[in-house]
């Protein structure tokens, strides 16, 4: 998990902030929001995996299932 998911997150962000580049320099600034929100909900959604994980991970080591 840890270095691993902020690598993964940061690729991400790159991507992202590369591709909003080339969209806006040719013009196509609503492809480029469009690709920044994008990029914002894959990151949010492998969040919320891991943290749905870590909660999993509590309720085992409490046992309160």
């Amino acid at each position: 998990m840890g270095i691993d998911l902020i690598f993964r997150i940061a690729a991400i962000g790159i991507l992202v902030a590369v591709l909003n580049q080339l969209l806006i320099r040719s013009g196509r600034e609503e492809q480029a929001m469009m690709t920044t929100l994008a990029g914002l909900i894959v990151v949010l959604l492998i969040i919320v995996k891991e943290i749905a994980v870590l909660f999993d991970t509590v309720k085992t080591i409490f046992k309160l299932d």
